[in-house]
C-alpha cells in the first residue's frame, strides 16, 4: 500500500505543477485585463483545484473550522507546508501574503503575487526588512482584504516548536486591524520535505479575532498560546503523538 501511495503522490505532485503553469498562462490575459480581482479569482481557482485533487488522488480531505474572515484583517497563521497556503487562500475572498522577496522572481508565482498585492520582504536584512514590510503594507496598492503573515516566519514541521517572529506583532501594531489567528495540522499529511502525501483530514481553523490595540508583548503571547494550543489539538486529532 505504501508503494501505491508513493505513486499516487508523485502523480499528484506532477499534475499540481503542470496545472500551476496552465492556470497561470491561460488566466494571464484575464488577470491583466481584470486587474487585482481577476488575478485573485485565478489564484483561488488554482488553490481549489489542488485541494480537490488532493482529496481523490492522495486521500487528503480538507476542512475549515471557525469563522472564515472576509473583512479587512490581519491573519497570523501557522505554516507547516505548501498546502496550508493553498487552503487559506482558497477560503478567503481577497487574500495576500507577506512573502519572501526571492519569490517575486519565480515564474508564474511571482507574476500573480505582484498582481494580488503580496508584500515581499527581504528576510536577510532584519530591522530594515520589518520597516520595509510596514511601509509596503500601508501602501494603497496593498490595502484592503486579508493580509496573511506566517507568525513563525517559516515552515515548521508538524510537532516541532519554533519561536514566533516580531513581524506579526509589528504589523498588528502598525495597521490597527483585527487579527485572526489560524491553526492547522496539514503538516501531518503533507510534510514540508517529503514526496509522500498521507491520507487524512487536513484542517485550517480560524480562531476568534483579536481586537486592535493590545500591547505588542501581550499580543505576541496571546497568538503564540492560541495558535500552538489549537494546532497541537488538531495534530493530536490527526493521530500525531506530541511530546
Amino acid at each position: 500500500m505504501i508503494v501505491l501511495q508513493y505513486i499516487r503522490s508523485v502523480l499528484f505532485i506532477a499534475q499540481m505543477y503542470v496545472m500551476l503553469a496552465v492556470y497561470a498562462v491561460v488566466g494571464l490575459p484575464y488577470a491583466l485585463i481584470g486587474g487585482r480581482s481577476a488575478a485573485i479569482q485565478v489564484c483561488r481557482g488554482y488553490c481549489k483545484w489542488v485541494c480537490w485533487t488532493a482529496g481523490w488522488m492522495v486521500g487528503i480531505k480538507t476542512e475549515y473550522r471557525g469563522e472564515i474572515p472576509t473583512g479587512d484583517v490581519l491573519i497570523a497563521a501557522k505554516h507547516q507546508s505548501f498546502f496550508d497556503i493553498l487552503m487559506i487562500y482558497a477560503a478567503i475572498p481577497r487574500g495576500k501574503f507577506i512573502m519572501k522577496k526571492e519569490l517575486v522572481w519565480t515564474p508564474f508565482v511571482g507574476w500573480y503575487a505582484y498582481m494580488i498585492g503580496c508584500v515581499p520582504v527581504d528576510r536577510g536584512k532584519r530591522g530594515a526588512a520589518i520597516k520595509g514590510m510596514l511601509e509596503q503594507a500601508k501602501d494603497v496598492r496593498f490595502a484592503g482584504g486579508q493580509l496573511v503573515i506566517f507568525a513563525q516566519g517559516t515552515r515548521v514541521a508538524a510537532g516541532a516548536k519554533k519561536p514566533y517572529k516580531i513581524g506579526a506583532g509589528a504589523l498588528y501594531a502598525e495597521l490597527g486591524l483585527p487579527c485572526v489567528p489560524a491553526a492547522t495540522n496539514v503538516g501531518v499529511f503533507w510534510p514540508r520535505h517529503a514526496i509522500l502525501r498521507k491520507p487524512g483530514l487536513a484542517v485550517v481553523e480560524f480562531l476568534p479575532p483579536i481586537a486592535p490595540g493590545m500591547p505588542m508583548g501581550d499580543y505576541m503571547k496571546v497568538i503564540e498560546t492560541q495558535i500552538e494550543a489549537a494546532s497541537d489539538k488538531l495534530m493530536a486529532e490527526a493521530g500525531l503523538k506530541l511530546d
